[in-house]
């Protein structure tokens, strides 16, 4: 499997430590930031090939992030995978039209988490 870089955007020490590790032990390289403007300094440090974000951080409105994501060329077209716990109806076509590809519900469902990611980093839909 190809290294893969995912940076990991979630300020619970909990839920990051859990990503982190199913990632992990998947083969993907993990990159972690607890704020907005941390995976903005780690996006100019280190492009990744897809980012995982909390759309409820302590600094920035995840929504708000996205979009300054993909009004940089550099990031317009990365991967951008929601995680949220806030799953109610009509959020997921407000994700989407915010500018993510797709979105994870929280509490994760390993397999339904991997298979997700497998989806656009292994076959770059």
């Amino acid at each position: 499997m190809p290294n893969k870089t995912i940076l990991l955007v979630e300020d619970d020490p909990m839920n990051m430590r859990l990503a982190q590790h199913i990632l992990e032990s998947q083969g993907y390289t993990v990159v972690g930031a607890t704020t907005g403007q941390e995976a903005l300094n780690q996006i100019k440090t280190n492009l990744p090939d897809l980012i995982l974000m909390d759309v409820q951080l302590p600094d920035i409105d995840g929504m708000t992030l996205v979009r300054i994501i993909r009004a940089k060329d550099i990031t317009r077209d990365t991967t951008i995978l929601a995680l949220t716990a806030c799953a109610m109806k009509g959020d997921r076509e407000k994700i989407l039209k915010t500018g993510c590809n797709d979105y994870i519900s929280k509490p994760i469902n390993v397999e339904k988490f991997i298979s997700t990611v497998r989806r656009y980093l292994d076959t770059g839909n």
